[in-house]
């Protein structure tokens, strides 16, 4: 295959060769071969990889990023900002490993005097669930691709990884891969700590998700094509978790108090934030509500005159644009009005900002109006009252956030509203925006289904590392054949729980 430039609709050289179900087997054994080994790394040896990936990222961050926006048709200063956080994500989950609290180590020492039963010693740590496959995404080409936040937070919970690279930046996951390549040598490393595979069609992922050594699967992108993996994933013999991030409109809830203060600003700033990324981001913010009165007329205008300077820019695949023509379309159908619009495209793969409106009614009565339009389109709602805003709010699927704008006048609503949102998103938002989002300790990117296919786990922060472990129990073992962390004497110095103190 060749990348194309979405930009100019043309191919680019050179060739990448697709791999096959024989490639599919073999990066499956090196990775099964190489996951004794390099899951009982020391802390510090696996830590010091996770730091060598980071600086080869930044050694080669120009090039990825000239490479990868020919292929994405971002700009390069954009791509460059992205290539170094993904090496931040690295430096972090190296700073994780070094602690080791993901390991949650718990001793329960031997009561050899207790009645009527003695009870013996017991040790639990947590540890790599086996080989992973990771499905890279196609809006993120390097901080949620192959050198993304999964394959970071795998190898940092000490599980081997294979990439399925996404076909939309073939160069651009090449040179990652080398990056990493690169780094698993430079470690002594098993060659199976990490492979790259690309194919075309189904085929490959598919072969990915069902072969047996494989033992869990992260997916970004479309609810189909996650459910398909995750349905496919159930059906083995030995069913695997599947962790998918899938579809999310991350709906602004615009409380009265804060729209009658702040409604220019907040149409505004939900505009701005809507078209970054030409609106193709997981984090968009895609339905904006507000409540018929004071305010709503100059937040509208406020949203309208942003979507309505925004040129059109060229968006990352012939698929995805094509799915953005067809969501316009859906919204049309469902009944959505057209308030504005931004600059005429001028290139085939152009996507032309969309704002849209309906009523509160008109929302509630067609489901189709909540669904995910992927690019430059906005769907702004109004409320009749606070009971409507509410009923909007109970009506929303999972999502991966939700925001409330609010004043101290508006915290009666906001402490009803509260509830509706914890129930449906993994994170809720005070007077801001759902993007971007900061990579922490305290961060989630999860919510309920369909946001996820797991609400219990995060696929961005730190405790995303939690996807990739399992406890194991260790019952009356000789201190020199336990795990090195959970040895009588600590010699890690890691915090433990001893008899539940």
């Amino acid at each position: 295959m060749k990348a194309l430039n979405p930009a100019t609709n043309q191919p680019i050289e050179p060739d990448f060769a697709f791999g096959g179900l024989a490639e599919v087997h073999r990066a499956a054994t090196l990775a099964d071969d190489a996951f004794d080994s390099y899951s009982h790394t020391s802390l510090t040896a696996r830590a010091q990889f996770l730091e060598r990936i980071a600086d080869h990222l930044d050694a080669a961050r120009k090039e990825l990023a000239a490479r990868a926006s020919l292929e994405v048709g971002l700009p390069e200063a954009q791509l460059e900002a992205e290539a170094a956080k993904a090496g931040v994500q690295f430096r972090q989950f190296a700073d994780v490993v070094r602690k080791g609290r993901f390991l949650q180590l718990s001793i329960d020492p031997a009561l050899p005097e207790r009645q009527p039963r003695p009870r013996m010693d017991h040790r639990l740590q947590k540890m790599a669930i086996g080989p992973v496959a990771i499905f890279g995404a196609s809006n993120f080409p390097i901080s949620y691709s192959v050198a993304g936040g999964d394959t970071a937070s795998a190898l940092a919970a000490g599980a081997t990884v294979i990439v399925k690279a996404h076909n939309a930046h073939p160069g651009a996951s090449e040179i990652q891969a080398r990056v990493i390549r690169d780094a698993v040598r430079d470690s002594g490393f098993h060659e199976g700590v990490f492979s790259m595979l690309r194919g075309s069609g189904n085929a490959i992922g598919e072969a990915l998700v069902e072969h047996p050594l494989i033992r869990a699967v992260t997916f970004t992108g479309s609810e189909a094509g996650g459910m398909a993996l995750y349905r496919r994933a159930q059906l083995r013999p030995d069913p695997i978790p599947v962790f998918t991030e899938m579809t999310s409109v991350n709906p602004a809830f615009v409380l009265p108090s804060a729209q009658q203060s702040r409604g220019a600003a907040i149409g505004d700033g939900f505009g701005e934030r809507m078209l970054v990324n030409v609106g193709q981001a997981c984090l968009k913010p895609a339905i904006l509500v507000g409540v018929q009165g004071e305010g709503f007329d100059v937040l509208r205008r406020a949203l309208i005159k942003r979507i309505g300077e925004a040129p059109a820019r060229t968006m990352l695949t012939p698929g995805i644009h094509a799915s953005y023509v067809r969501g316009l379309d859906k919204l049309e159908s469902a009944g959505a009005h057209r308030i504005a619009e931004g600059g005429e495209p001028n290139a085939s793969l152009d996507g032309q900002s969309m704002l849209w409106e309906v009523d509160g009614a008109e929302f509630l009565a067609n489901p189709v109006l909540a669904d995910e339009v992927f690019g430059p389109s906005a769907l702004l709602v109004k409320a009749d009252n606070a009971e409507e805003l509410l009923a909007i709010a109970r009506a929303l699927r999972g999502q991966l956030s939700a925001t409330m704008h609010l004043e101290p006048e508006d915290m009666p609503l906001a402490r009803r509203l509260l509830p509706q949102l914890e129930r449906r998103t993994g994170r809720v938002v005070v007077n801001a925006f759902s993007h971007p989002q900061e990579v922490s300790f305290a961060s989630i990117h999860g919510g309920p289904f369909p946001a996820t296919s797991d609400s219990r786990f995060t696929s961005v922060g730190m405790t995303s590392i939690e996807r990739f472990l399992r406890p194991v129990s260790y019952q009356g073992f000789p201190d020199a054949l336990l795990p090195e962390p959970l040895r009588e004497a600590n010699p890690l110095g890691i915090p433990r729980l001893v008899d539940g103190q």
